[in-house]
């Protein structure tokens, strides 16, 4: 979804985070009293934040002066207000899981690398919100672009499936999605409860005709027609689950910030047809993109961002 895929670039940011470490593993000086540095759109980014964001580019081996660690957290800033507002932020648990594998990619339990982030003048919170940006962004980027550099005119569809000597063939779904809400404010009394109940309902899905009666006989459960989505469209997030799930069933579900969702597969089906063959050649032009080119779509996004923010530095 974007020239180096957020879980490369954190795991080569925790390979360097753990190697500086070790090497240098005095814990840094108590940072002062907090003062705002900078407000981007009434949300303030204090003076501990840049600190934070100090230690950890430096823990990176990049930049690690104060102006480009504020600069850094102004982007980070309006990309998480825009997850926010279209609501695309992996959840609390997709975060935690990624903390637990960096972790283990470094030989490190989580108490471990906590130990390390916090000697390092980092956080653990302050490492995990860069974490979830960092997964969550891609998506918006993603939904904006259609997840390619521009549509294929006629003529370079003519010419890719020329090129290949056949249309590719790909699989197609229609789905639909459950979600068990749950409120922010009750999260942890009743997260567990919900997904015991989101667990139960999956084997009693009457499928996607009377999902929505079916979901009325419930508390707080929405129902949502995703329609069709060709397999390189797929969530990486939901593909795995997709993929294993049977025509008619339900995948296994997940905690995300809405709640607890399950996809149902109404249909699926291989197809060929121009959109798909589309979809297909994007997908494989995205897996051939040179390591580490940067998406001009990310930047043209925050960009756009940039341009209708009030960013006021202090």
């Amino acid at each position: 979804m974007f020239a180096l895929t957020a879980t490369r670039k954190l795991v080569l940011a925790a390979a360097v985070l753990a190697a500086s470490v070790v090497i240098q593993p005095a814990a840094q000086p108590a940072l002062a009293a907090s003062e705002v540095s900078a407000v981007v759109n009434r949300t303030a980014i204090t003076s501990t934040d840049v600190g934070r964001r100090v230690a950890f580019l430096r823990l990176q081996r990049q930049k690690a002066d104060a102006k480009t660690a504020r600069e850094a957290l102004v982007d980070e800033a309006l990309k998480r207000q825009e997850i926010s507002r279209v609501k695309m932020s992996v959840s609390t648990e997709d975060v935690d899981k990624a903390f637990e594998r960096f972790a283990a990619g470094n030989k490190l339990s989580v108490a471990q690398m906590s130990q390390i982030l916090d000697k390092a003048g980092v956080g653990v919170e302050h490492f995990k919100n860069y974490i979830a940006v960092q997964m969550s962004w891609p998506r918006l980027v993603n939904a904006r672009y259609g997840g390619s550099r521009g549509r294929m005119s006629s003529q370079e569809l003519v010419t890719r499936m020329m090129e290949n000597k056949e249309k590719p063939v790909t699989t197609e779904y229609f789905l639909q999605q459950v979600i068990f809400v749950v409120p922010p404010a009750k999260r942890n009394a009743i997260l567990a409860k919900r997904q015991k109940e989101a667990n139960a309902a999956r084997s009693k899905f009457p499928g996607c005709e009377q999902s929505k009666d079916f979901a009325a006989t419930m508390l707080d459960v929405s129902i949502r027609d995703l329609g069709r989505v060709l397999a390189p469209e797929l969530p990486a997030d939901w593909k795995p689950l997709i993929e294993k799930t049977a025509d008619g069933g339900t995948t296994g579900t997940r905690v995300t910030e809405r709640g607890v969702e399950f996809l149902a597969i109404c249909k699926q089906r291989q197809v060929s047809d121009d959109l798909a063959a589309e979809v297909v050649f994007r997908a494989e032009d995205l897996g051939k993109e040179k390591k580490g080119a940067p998406d001009p779509n990310d930047k043209k996004y925050l960009d756009d961002l940039r341009s209708k923010a009030q960013i006021e530095y202090r």
